[in-house]
């Protein structure tokens, strides 16, 4: 599961079966413009801005050193930002105003997963191209779509195997957000875990609304669901800034990591930042960048980004290192196209590798998601992590996942001629329903 050549195998021992080519209206940028605009989607107000803010800051930075280096094709690059507010349907009407208004080349954007959602049918009429830096359920690959997070075998899997096998952990709570990457996450978790041997009495979920503020009732639950014998362990798919309450809540009723520790997929350094941390000391997160690991390329990346933000406390977190490689690509990928018209780049950015900042490379595969190392880290005081396992090597995302009936035969290509992202292996029609 761990070994980055299982999907590739996977994906060349099948038969792939030529699909026609999605028809979908041309886009672009005017040869005669003078800047390439590139069009930030990242919620700056509402529930997700504690952690949307910073992606905006990224890309504002990648753009700055990228027109310091000689700009794109001979052109300055031009950010143009708006602000959807942590308001999904607004997420959809501020990437239309970009594409259609503002005439971007390309759109870095969206946290969650019901935003994402949001966008899709504008991008897929638009023909514009989106990178998606964050982590998320899978069961979707989509042609307009570059996806630089984690997929749940680059994250929500390995970090299950973690605490079965070095903390004996036998239940399980699995606490999200109430929507769809956590719901999707979790089911593919439970289904992993019953794979797994663990009984169905063993698991506990739960979903809360975004913004949750009252967790003394479900801490509660969490407490006494621990307390039958067994180690268990917090699988945690909460979102924003009800991460804060839920672990102040841990603290106040004495769980300690010691005794039911949480790892988190949307806990990272940008949220510790500036809160008490006494709650969280030992509790877990599995990222696939921490801003601790210690090679040159990140520290001379996390120089560069404390003198842009003129704030030498300013911290790195994974989202931004997916930002950075998705801008990289992007600019690689034009470059390699000699141009920014989207049909051209979407087929140059296949096989583009780029540095991560962990000291090694990514690439973006065929299925439009990235290879990923995966590390697993413990919280201190000062809000950075421990590193405490890491993968030897990069992890190929699996779009479709193995444990879920309807995707365990759907895999993504997106070269031609397959050029398509749910092709039934079993009936050798692109279709496929997946969860």
């Amino acid at each position: 599961m761990l070994n980055m050549f299982t999907h590739a195998r996977r994906m060349a021992g099948r038969a792939l079966v030529g699909a026609a080519a999605l028809a979908l209206a041309g886009g672009g940028v005017a040869s005669a413009q003078e800047t390439i605009k590139v069009g930030v989607l990242h919620s700056l107000s509402g529930t997700m801005a504690i952690s949307e803010t910073t992606l905006k800051d990224t890309v504002l930075f990648m753009v700055q050193e990228q027109n310091a280096a000689g700009g794109v094709l001979g052109k300055k690059l031009e950010a143009v930002v708006v602000d959807p507010a942590s308001n999904w349907p607004l997420f959809a009407e501020k990437a239309r105003e970009l594409i259609a208004k503002e005439k971007v080349a390309v759109v870095f954007g969206c946290w969650t997963s019901v935003s994402r959602k949001s966008v899709l049918p504008v991008f897929k009429e638009l023909n514009s191209i989106l990178f998606y830096p964050v982590q998320y359920e899978g069961e979707e690959s989509e042609r307009n779509v570059f996806y630089t997070g984690a997929a749940p075998n680059q994250q929500a899997i390995p970090a299950v195997d973690y605490l079965m096998e070095n903390e004996g952990v036998q239940r399980w709570v699995l606490a999200g957000t109430d929507y769809v990457y956590p719901r999707t996450t979790n089911k593919i978790l439970e289904a992993y875990l019953k794979s797994k041997g663990v009984k169905a009495e063993d698991i506990m979920i739960n979903y809360t609304p975004f913004g949750h503020s009252d967790w003394q009732t479900i801490v509660a639950d969490i407490k006494k669901f621990g307390s039958a014998g067994k180690k268990t362990a917090v699988v945690s798919t909460i979102n924003g800034d009800a991460n804060v309450p839920f672990y102040k809540e841990l603290g106040n009723q004495g769980i300690k990591a010691t005794d039911i520790p949480v790892v988190a997929f949307s806990v990272g350094e940008e949220e510790l930042a500036g809160i008490d941390t006494k709650p969280l000391l030992g509790h877990l997160a599995a990222w696939n960048y921490f801003q601790s690991v210690d090679v040159p390329e990140n520290a001379a990346f996390i120089k560069k980004w404390q003198a842009y933000t003129k704030n030498d406390k300013r911290v790195t977190n994974d989202p931004m290192e997916a930002t950075v490689i998705g801008f990289n690509m992007w600019v690689k990928a034009v470059e390699k196209a000699g141009t920014t018209d989207a049909d051209a780049v979407i087929d140059a950015l296949i096989g583009v590798t780029v540095p991560n900042l962990s000291g090694g490379f990514s690439a973006m595969m065929p299925n439009h998601h990235i290879t990923k190392p995966v590390l697993i880290g413990e919280i201190k005081e000062d809000g950075q992590f421990d590193i405490v396992e890491q993968t030897p090597g990069l992890i190929v995302a699996e779009e479709w996942s193995p444990y879920l009936e309807g995707s365990k035969d759907l895999i993504a290509d997106w070269r031609k001629p397959l050029s398509c992202g749910n092709f039934n292996v079993k009936t050798g029609k692109c279709g496929g329903a997946g969860q």
